[in-house]
């Protein structure tokens, strides 16, 4: 038995669950191996399986060693038809996941069972996103791969940006970096804000032409692996302006406070506030209007939360997430820098390793 299912089946007794039923791709992966885009995980205290078509039985059976495959015909009757052989009553489903369509039409295969077991259907959410927090050894290794080649990319890409190019076109050269180096995709669409479009936090790259001088925020990430990176770095085009200097300097600043004082045992609200203080200090704390940062793994944005809300986020060693100030002023463009750090010792580790102005 995984590791990963002993530490799923300890969530069952205060969950009061018999079982649980998992739909969302990424938790399917973690907990299986399976990267098929089609199927469910059904977990009991004593068994594991996979249920899935015809079209994906061959790889279910390679990548999942440790579930049951169960191959489904049509409809959702399967459901049903486990929860009777196993005798489970009460079944967790990802409430974040399962639309309402596909949350009625599993009450219906219920309903219209002629077994007389009837399982209770019973929303969750988070059980298996808090598990993928704490990073292992083989994910942590993966997640080094993607955060080093989106640092090796955009390191190739920044120094060749000149006046004329347009954002769109330092996105697509980007990601044809990444691809390059080994990502099996970009792990978001990438954010290229030049000038005043710097000042819109996901601003979407458009054909909007760089011009002399501008700054230009880049937000990007490669996939390796199902794993994601996230990088963001500001560039400038020529010789950089005392404003934007100023800016730039609090924004780097507030990042490499948070980065060597953040400890093990802290609230994400409290490393948060290291960043946020000094920003506020210089005179901008209304410009900084996001989180300081978020967990990554197998999704870009994932637990722990780091930001002024995230009080309940106790961060530990194992956890993996970003730190990524920023000040932002309509009218003139904006500052953002990115790592990812992962905790070890007590202390972050700082994984990313793109070049800073």
């Amino acid at each position: 038995m995984s590791l990963k299912l002993q530490n799923l089946r300890k969530q069952f007794e205060e969950e009061e669950l018999d079982a649980i039923l998992i739909s969302s791709p990424e938790n399917r992966r973690y907990m299986s191996g399976f990267t098929g885009s089609a199927g469910w995980l059904l977990i009991s205290a004593d068994d594991a399986t996979l249920a899935t078509d015809f079209r994906y039985i061959e790889q279910a059976g390679n990548q999942a060693p440790d579930f049951q495959i169960y191959r489904i015909q049509r409809g959702l009757g399967w459901l049903p038809e486990w929860t009777a052989e196993h005798n489970v009553k009460r079944v967790g489903f990802e409430s974040q996941d399962v639309t309402i369509s596909v949350h009625q039409a599993l009450l219906k295969a219920i309903e219209e069972t002629e077994n007389s077991n009837h399982p209770e259907l019973i929303p969750t959410s988070g059980i298996v996103e808090k598990l993928r927090v704490y990073k292992d050894a083989d994910e942590l290794m993966l997640l080094t791969e993607a955060i080093r080649i989106a640092d090796e990319a955009i390191d190739e890409v920044a120094p060749r940006i000149e006046p004329g190019v347009t954002e769109e076109s330092i996105a697509w050269e980007l990601e044809k970096a990444m691809r390059e180096r080994g990502a099996e995709m970009i792990s978001f669409d990438t954010i290229v804000g030049a000038g005043p479009n710097g000042a819109l936090p996901h601003h979407r790259a458009d054909e909007t032409v760089v011009k002399p001088n501008d700054a230009i925020v880049i937000d990007m990430g490669a996939k390796y692996q199902g794993y994601c990176s996230d990088l963001t770095r500001t560039v400038f085009v020529g010789e950089p302006d005392d404003r934007f200097r100023r800016i730039y300097d609090i924004v780097l600043k507030a990042q490499l406070a948070a980065e060597e004082q953040v400890t093990a045992g802290m609230t994400g609200k409290e490393v948060d506030a290291i960043a946020r203080e000094i920003i506020a200090d210089a005179g901008h704390g209304d410009d900084f209007g996001h989180s300081l940062g978020h967990g990554v793994g197998l999704a870009v944005h994932e637990y722990p939360h780091v930001g002024p809300t995230a009080e309940e986020d106790v961060l530990e060693d194992g956890m993996v997430f970003t730190i990524e100030p920023g000040i932002y002023l309509p009218g003139w463009g904006g500052v953002r820098i990115e790592d990812i750090v992962v905790l070890e010792d007590g202390k972050a580790r700082v994984i990313s390793k793109a070049k800073k102005l």
